[in-house]
């Protein structure tokens, strides 16, 4: 079976979740299964992603920056698509201009030159587009490696991966592509950089939450709920997974 059937049909089963599940935030399919996926990425964080984190946390700060910058700049070319489902014509615009002048001036996106000017680069996958059209989240989950999603933010992460992300579609998906050609170690190689500078920027908050939380899985299930909530409803002060505010 092709990959892009594949994907339409867990597309749909994950739509028919979402739309029939409890409107309660706090439903969740399988949490006996997600509580053992959620230990064994917590397995998987101290033995590789944790100390790999410290080790980039000692590199200079300019190297850090521009990992930063340049992974930033590439989930932009997620953003403009769904900027445009949602009708926000100004921000798609902001992110359009953000990404092209990071990725000139600011030489393939090291630098930021973008936010000096004063345009706007606020992230948005299709799981916030879904939640802007009322979708509900549907069922709560932990993913391997992945980590807290919903019903409807995987249909989303399916769909961004398959249809909206330039990026992903010309990495992952290049062999259906004739006149473009990419490979799928730049794609895993950008979200790991991402993963791990998301993870060092955020080693005191991982470690605080886990020690001052009576039960860490559903501390961390919280804070995503209200995270995507925040980034749905575009908060001036949306925090990140681990309540650092987003700049």
């Amino acid at each position: 079976m092709e990959l892009k059937k594949l994907s339409l049909i867990i597309c749909s089963i994950f739509l028919v979740l979402s739309v029939n599940a409890n409107a309660d935030t706090d439903k969740e399919c399988f949490e006996k299964v997600s509580r053992g996926i959620f230990k064994f990425n917590q397995g998987f964080d101290n033995i590789i992603l944790e100390p790999i984190a410290k080790g980039y946390n000692k590199l200079p700060e300019p190297v850090r920056n521009g990992t930063k910058n340049f992974t930033s700049n590439i989930a932009t070319l997620l953003s403009i698509p769904n900027h445009l489902l949602q009708g926000e014509i100004r921000l798609a615009g902001h992110a359009t201009g953000s990404f092209l002048v990071n990725t000139t001036v600011g030489v393939l996106g090291l630098g930021n030159p973008a936010s000096l000017m004063g345009l706007e680069n606020q992230k948005e996958d299709l799981g916030q587009t879904l939640g802007t059209y009322g979708v509900g989240e549907g069922c709560y989950f932990v993913l391997p490696f992945l980590g807290p999603t919903t019903a409807r933010d995987t249909l989303g992460m399916i769909i961004d991966n398959n249809y909206l992300d330039p990026f992903a579609k010309v990495t992952w998906h290049e062999r259906e592509i004739k006149s473009m050609s990419g490979n799928k170690i730049d794609y895993v190689g950008v979200k790991s950089a991402t993963a791990i500078d998301f993870r060092g920027d955020n080693i005191t908050s991982f470690e605080s939450l886990e020690k001052n939380s009576i039960d860490f899985y559903a501390a961390t299930k919280s804070l995503y709920l209200q995270n995507r909530k925040n980034k749905i409803n575009n908060s001036s002060e949306s925090e990140d997974d681990w309540g650092n505010l987003d700049n």
